[in-house]
C-alpha cells in the first residue's frame, strides 16, 4: 500500500485493511493556508470528505473539495493541499492494482478526477463506516468498499467491461457454484476478494451478480448460513459463546450477537433459551 505522508497537523487511523486495499479516517486540524510540499502514493485512492473543506492541486488543476466532491488520486500522481478555512476528516481508500483492474478494467483514472457526490454515493460511504465497525472485513467491509468504488468509478471512467452486471443462466450458474462454495466452506470462501479471486471474476461484478439473482447481499447471505449453524449448536447446548463466535468465523462474540439480533431480533442467550424450551 501507499505510504502515507502526513502534514504536521494531520492524523490517519486505519479504518480497515486487506492486502487488496485499505481504508483510513484522516484528519487535519487547524489551519494551513499555504500549499503543502508535493505528496505521490503508489495506489489509486479515492477520498471522500465527512466534515470540512480543502483544497487540492494536481496535474495543474485547483479544486475545491468538501462533503458534495471526492476526488480520486491515482498512482504516481502528484498532488498538494491547502487547508485555509479550518480542519477537515476525510475517508482515504487506497485501492491495489489488481482491485482497481477487476473493477475499472483497463481504463484508468482521468488526469484530475473531481466527483460530485450525491446522495446515492453518501450512503455507500455511510455504509462502508458502519460495515467497518462490524469487524467483518473479509466480507461486509470488502462488500461495501467494492461497491462504492465501483459505483463511483464507472461515473468517471464509463461502463468498464469487467464491471458490468450480467444477468441469465450465467449469472444464476456463477451464484450457485458461490453459495456451494459457502455452504461447502471452500477454499477462498472467507473473504470476498479471495472467492472472486478463486472463480475468477471482479468481485464488484460477484457481488453485484449475486445481489441481482439472490434479492440479498452477499455478505447478508454468508451470514445466514453462519447463523444456520449457530442455531443447530445452541440448540444442541453450546454454551460458550465466544467459542462458538470464534469458530463459525465472527470477530466476536459481539459480532455473533449483533448479527443474529440483526437477522432475529434475539441474542443468542434467547435463542438458545427458545430452542432449549
Amino acid at each position: 500500500m501507499a505510504a502515507r505522508s502526513v502534514f504536521l497537523m494531520q492524523s490517519a487511523a486505519r479504518i480497515a485493511e486487506l492486502p487488496q486495499f485499505s481504508a483510513w479516517a484522516v484528519t487535519c486540524a487547524g489551519e494551513h493556508a499555504p500549499w503543502s510540499d508535493p505528496e505521490c502514493h503508489d495506489d489509486h485512492r479515492l477520498v471522500l470528505v465527512r466534515a470540512g473543506r480543502f483544497m487540492r492541486r494536481a496535474d495543474g488543476v485547483e479544486s475545491v473539495l468538501d462533503r458534495t466532491t471526492a476526488y480520486f488520486g491515482r498512482p504516481g500522481q502528484e498532488e498538494r493541499f491547502a487547508h485555509p478555512v479550518g480542519g477537515d476528516v476525510c475517508t482515504s481508500i487506497d485501492i491495489g492494482a489488481e482491485l482497481w483492474h477487476s473493477i475499472a478494467g483497463d481504463k484508468g483514472a482521468p488526469p484530475a478526477t473531481d466527483l460530485y457526490v450525491d446522495a446515492r454515493v453518501e450512503l455507500w460511504h455511510r455504509r462502508l463506516l458502519l460495515a467497518a465497525g462490524s469487524g467483518d472485513v473479509g466480507f461486509a467491509v470488502a462488500e461495501e468498499l467494492v461497491g462504492l468504488v465501483g459505483e463511483t468509478v464507472q461515473r468517471v471512467v464509463g461502463d468498464a467491461g469487467p464491471a458490468r452486471t450480467r444477468s441469465g443462466p450465467r449469472s444464476r450458474a456463477l451464484v450457485a457454484t458461490v453459495r456451494e462454495a459457502i455452504l461447502e466452506d471452500a477454499p477462498g470462501s472467507d473473504g470476498l476478494i479471495p472467492l472472486a479471486d478463486a472463480l475468477d471474476v471482479s468481485p464488484f461484478l460477484l457481488s453485484r451478480t449475486f445481489t441481482a439473482v439472490t434479492g440479498v447481499s452477499l455478505t447478508r447471505y454468508r451470514n445466514r448460513v453462519r447463523l444456520g449453524r449457530a442455531l443447530a449448536r445452541l440448540e444442541e447446548g453450546e454454551r460458550d459463546l465466544a467459542f462458538l463466535a470464534a469458530d463459525l468465523g465472527f470477530a466476536d462474540q459481539a459480532h455473533l450477537t449483533r448479527t443474529m439480533r440483526a437477522h432475529l431480533g434475539r441474542t443468542p442467550g434467547a435463542v438458545r433459551a427458545l430452542l432449549s424450551a
